[in-house]
């Protein structure tokens, strides 16, 4: 099974991350989890990507970040954040590691904050994931997941496009982007241009958590392996593991990720 080079991908990213992305990714933090600022907390960025949650959270003055991810190009991303905004803090730890690795991540003790966006459902093994990061979660403590949303039909479509993405030669990877591209934002910019504002939801999209619509783009096409789940077998799943469900942001019948955090609880 080919799996996408993620890590390829935020390298690209990177070089376009300024201060605007990195405010509006601190924005986002903020308003999930309803906290001014990190003082006294923990955090995790569980399949950190890039490392601008992680940089986030160091900036909304989190106690201690742990950052890892399982592609070492991630791992060299978040790592580059860290020598331009933090060199040599020893608060901000960043290292390789597998969430489907259950002693890896049993070894990393407990957090105030556990961030796991976009990240299970690349895994292979979803539900194990989701499994292994319970531990992770301190009594009180706040997980914030975001899973990509069960589209029945239309999610099998996907997956056909996303493995035939990363079979396919490299020459033959733009074309398909091309068309995907169309179908994603073709009628968003005919809005835009109705209104009289051309490219102004392309042009305003870092204002969603700090991303670019083009490194979106490809990350969703190729994107693979990919899962997905109905919010409420989620919800039912960690109800059952002693969590409380604190806030829900679903996408209805589109494509994308339903968002949930969760407050942990005693059984």
């Amino acid at each position: 099974m080919k799996k996408f080079q993620f890590g390829k991908n935020w390298e690209n990213y990177l070089r376009i991350i300024d201060e605007k992305k990195i405010k509006e990714a601190e924005i986002s933090l903020q308003s999930i989890t309803s906290l001014k600022n990190f003082n006294g907390r923990t955090f995790i960025d569980v399949g950190c990507g890039s490392g601008i949650f992680s940089l986030s959270a160091k900036n909304l003055k989190a106690s201690f970040v742990y950052s890892f991810d399982s592609d070492e190009n991630a791992v060299k991303c978040a790592m580059e954040l860290k020598n331009k905004f933090y060199k040599n803090d020893k608060t901000w730890i960043i290292e390789k590691g597998d969430v489907l690795d259950k002693g890896f991540i049993e070894s990393l003790g407990k957090f105030d904050i556990v961030y796991v966006w976009g990240v299970v459902h690349h895994t292979g093994k979803m539900w194990e994931a989701m499994e292994n990061i319970i531990s992770l979660v301190k009594e009180d403590g706040l997980l914030i997941i975001s899973v990509y949303n069960d589209q029945g039909f239309a999610s099998k479509c996907w997956n056909t496009i996303k493995r035939t993405y990363n079979n396919l030669p490299l020459v033959f990877k733009p074309l398909l982007i091309g068309i995907v591209s169309l179908r994603l934002w073709g009628p968003t910019m005919v809005k835009d241009i109705l209104k009289l504002k051309p490219f102004n939801t392309w042009k305003n999209y870092y204002k969603q958590r700090g991303m670019s619509p083009w490194y979106d783009i490809i990350d969703w096409v190729g994107g693979y392996p990919f899962e997905v789940a109905k919010p409420e077998k989620v919800i039912n799943f960690y109800k059952s593991k002693g969590f409380q469900l604190l806030k829900l942001k679903i996408c209805g019948k589109g494509h994308g990720c339903n968002e949930f955090v969760f407050k942990k609880t005693s059984l």
